[in-house]
C-alpha cells in the first residue's frame, strides 16, 4: 500500500484538529460532561471512523478497508480496558471529577505519542525482520492466557509502579490539586502539583498497554497507515466514552475473557502468518511452509462477535447478580 505523503499530511492535520478542537473544549471550562454531550462527541468520532474506512473501501478497495476495521475494533475494545485502570488511578490520586477530562486529555496525547514510536518501531522491524510474528504472537498468546486466567486484577486500588513511587520520594509536591497545573507557588517556593504523578502513572501504564495493542494490530494489517489510523480513532472519543459507561465498566465482568479470546486468536493468526513466510532456517529448511492462514473478513467477524456475546454475557451476568442482591 503506497501512501502519497500528501495523504499522511492530510490525515495528521484531520486528527489534529480533532484533537484540538476536543482541548480546547476541555480546557475552556474544565466540568463533568452530561450523557448527552458525552453521546455526540462519541457519535461524532465514531461516525468519523465509520466514514473513513468506507471512504479507504472506495479508495484503497475492500481488504485494506476491513483490515482498518477490524484494527479500530480491536484497538478500542483493548481502549476500554484501558479505561478500568485509569478509573483505579483516578481515586488513588482522588483527581477531582472536574478536572477528569483534561487528566484524561493529556494521557490520550501521551497514548498517542507512544503508540506512534512503537508503530514506527514495529513497521521497520516487520519490514526486515518477518520472524518477528513468531514473537509478537507467542507474546499475545501469553498475554491471552494470563488475562483469561488472572482477570484484571484482584485489587480495588492502583499499585504505582517503581518510577512514581520514585518520583513521589524525591519530587516535592503540594497536597491538593491546583486546577491542571503541574507547578505552583506556595509560600514563595515552587511546588509541583499531584498532576505530575497522575501524568506519570498514566503514561507508563500507556506504555504497558501498548505493548500489547500494537502487536494486536499488526496481527490483522502490517500497513503502516492502516495501524496508525486505527490506533488514533480507538483513541478519540476515549474521554467521553470514560464518563459515558462510569459504573457500566464494573459491569463488563467478562471483558478480560473476551479480550483474551481476541488476543489469543490474533496471536495464533501471527503465528500462522509466520509459517506461512517462514524464513528461518532451523524450520522447514527456512522455506515457507503452507498453513491456512484466516482471512482479515473472517478475522473482522470473529472479533466482533466475541466482543458482542462478551458484553452481552456481561450486562446479563451482572443483572442477574443485582436482582439476587435485591432479593436477598
Amino acid at each position: 500500500m503506497d501512501i502519497p505523503g500528501w495523504v499522511w499530511a492530510a490525515t495528521i492535520a484531520l486528527y489534529a484538529v480533532l484533537f484540538v478542537i476536543d482541548l480546547l473544549v476541555v480546557g475552556r471550562r474544565p466540568h463533568i460532561p452530561s450523557t448527552a454531550e458525552c453521546v455526540r462527541w462519541l457519535s461524532l468520532y465514531v461516525g468519523i471512523a465509520i466514514a473513513f474506512g468506507l471512504a479507504m473501501w472506495w479508495w484503497a478497495g475492500r481488504e485494506y478497508s476491513v483490515q482498518f476495521f477490524a484494527g479500530w475494533v480491536t484497538e478500542y475494545s483493548l481502549s476500554v480496558d484501558n479505561l478500568f485502570v485509569f478509573l483505579l488511578i483516578m481515586a488513588r490520586f482522588y483527581v477531582p471529577r472536574p478536572l477528569q477530562q483534561s487528566v484524561l486529555m493529556y494521557g490520550i496525547f501521551i497514548a498517542l505519542v507512544l503508540r506512534a514510536i512503537f508503530i514506527v518501531l514495529g513497521a521497520a522491524v516487520i519490514a526486515r525482520y518477518s520472524w518477528v510474528f513468531y514473537i509478537f504472537g507467542a507474546f499475545l498468546i501469553f498475554t491471552a492466557i494470563k488475562l483469561a486466567t488472572e482477570g484484571e486484577t484482584d485489587d480495588d486500588e492502583y499499585q504505582e509502579n517503581a518510577l512514581v513511587r520514585w518520583v513521589s520520594r524525591i519530587v516535592p509536591t503540594t497536597p491538593d490539586f491546583h486546577g491542571t497545573s503541574l507547578r505552583t507557588i506556595i509560600d514563595g517556593k515552587k511546588l509541583w502539583t499531584p498532576m505530575l504523578l497522575v501524568l506519570l502513572s498514566l503514561g507508563t501504564t500507556d506504555l504497558i498497554f501498548a505493548l500489547d495493542s500494537i502487536p494486536a494490530i499488526f496481527g490483522l494489517t502490517q500497513e503502516a497507515y492502516i495501524v496508525f489510523a486505527a490506533n488514533v480513532f480507538a483513541l478519540l472519543g476515549l474521554r467521553q466514552l470514560y464518563f459515558l459507561l462510569g459504573d457500566l465498566l464494573n459491569r463488563l465482568v467478562y471483558l478480560s475473557i473476551g479480550l483474551a479470546v481476541v488476543l489469543g486468536f490474533i496471536g495464533v493468526k501471527l503465528v500462522l502468518e509466520a509459517l506461512h513466510t517462514n524464513s528461518l532456517p532451523f524450520l522447514n529448511g527456512g522455506q515457507p511452509i503452507g498453513v491456512p492462514v484466516p482471512s482479515i473478513g473472517f478475522s473482522l467477524a470473529f472479533i466482533v462477535i466475541v466482543l458482542t456475546v462478551t458484553t452481552v454475557a456481561s450486562l446479563i451476568a451482572s443483572r442477574r447478580q443485582d436482582a439476587g442482591s435485591e432479593a436477598g
